[in-house]
């Protein structure tokens, strides 16, 4: 995603647990093992009774978000002997999922979004869920990983402030678009994104700059960018974000993620998702030995390419498999690009992505890559259902 001199600015704060949806629903039944439910999100209203006690030893299980299900009458009521994680919260009358029989500590009601309105309850065990964003129902939790983050858009209004802060103004790649808060919201379990075409001074304007940050008079679009910079980071781990991009003249939609430490591009970058000009892109950069020059690993597919003329209005599923030798990136399942991080390696020899990351979510108009936005019709949207990131047991 960044193509350009500008220097990112680096930002944000903690993360969020979720709350638990709309509505009761029945309880899962208790897997074997030890001790109660892990860290879920707080009941939601109405029915639920309790789990029913698992098959061998252990202490009484505690309701509300212990043992038993989370999210209604049962919040006080105590299983019998042996608790095996709690079922994940069931949003909107749907079902909680069976505990899964490795709860343990960690097990029950995991650590992250709220359940799903009118999805089905979270699968706990290994580390545990919690029900899923946008009624998609539980978070599905990789065999041999956790979840450690996740937001899934439950709340409606500003994007959660623990976890999201902003890009201002002209930031990079000589973009057309003024990045601002009032850009993002959350709305139906979304996040949304919108571009506009409206005109915003440009405070920083110099007649006769050569600077194009401040040769502007005024900005003809506005979009918003988030990142976790500053308080949510990562270092290996699977990503993924569930969403849908406007592939429309001028856009340039990217999930991507930058290193804590140094100068771009030898703080590294990877672009989970990105798009622009009818191709979605999977790309993984690192440093040179001119400065602000990257050595890319990019692989480009035209979006004709998938033969669905519907496509476009449909959400799709981008992640990132990430450990200590190789990078690799998926769309709806499918390997897009695998990149070995002995292959990038900066010119001291040192590799950018054996350090912790943050993430950005942003949607830019028109610059060097993203095309003209002039014959376009606005406002244009990017919606993102959830983003999680998992790391391995």
């Amino acid at each position: 995603m960044l193509r350009s001199r500008a220097v990112l600015a680096a930002l944000l704060l903690a993360t969020g647990v979720g709350c638990a949806g709309d509505g009761g629903g029945q309880s899962g039944t208790a897997g074997s093992g030890t001790a109660g439910g892990g860290l879920g999100g707080t009941s939601g209203g109405g029915g639920g009774s309790a789990g029913t006690a698992g098959a061998s030893g252990g202490a009484a299980a505690t309701g509300g978000t212990g043992g038993s299900a989370v999210g209604g009458a049962a919040g006080t009521t105590s299983g019998a002997a042996g608790t095996g994680g709690s079922a994940g919260t069931a949003g909107g009358g749907g079902q909680a999922g069976t505990a899964g029989s490795s709860a343990g500590s960690g097990g029950g009601a995991g650590r992250g979004g709220a359940a799903g309105r009118g999805g089905s309850g979270g699968v706990a065990g290994g580390g545990g869920t919690t029900g899923g964003g946008g009624g998609t129902g539980g978070i599905a939790v990789p065999a041999g990983y956790k979840l450690v983050w996740s937001d899934e858009f439950d709340v409606d209004g500003r994007p959660n402030t623990a976890n999201w802060r902003y890009e201002q103004g002209f930031v990079r790649n000589e973009e057309a678009q003024w990045y601002q808060q009032d850009n993002a919201r959350v709305e139906g379990g979304l996040l949304i994104i919108e571009a506009r075409r409206e005109q915003k001074a440009n405070p920083n304007y110099q007649a006769g700059s050569t600077d194009w940050k401040r040769n502007r008079q005024y900005a003809e679009y506005t979009s918003s960018s988030l990142n976790t910079s500053g308080q949510h980071s990562w270092q290996f781990g699977r990503f993924e974000m569930r969403g849908r991009i406007d592939t429309r003249a001028g856009m340039w939609p990217a999930w991507w993620t930058l290193g804590n430490s140094g100068e771009w591009p030898s703080n590294g970058e990877i672009d989970i998702m990105e798009f622009y000009n009818g191709r979605v892109l999977a790309n993984v950069a690192c440093g040179t030995s001119t400065r602000y020059t990257a050595k890319w690993d990019s692989v480009t597919k035209a979006i004709t390419s998938f033969n669905d003329a519907q496509w476009s209005s449909k959400f799709h599923v981008w992640r990132m498999d990430w450990d200590d030798t190789k990078i690799d990136l998926y769309l709806d399942d499918v390997l897009m690009n695998t990149t070995n991080l002995a292959d990038m390696l900066n010119p001291n020899g040192m590799s950018p992505f054996r350090q912790p990351h943050y993430m950005l979510v942003n949607l830019a108009i028109g610059g060097q890559n993203g095309g003209d936005p002039s014959g376009t019709t606005f406002p244009a949207r990017y919606e993102v259902d959830y983003v999680r990131v998992f790391q391995k047991l």
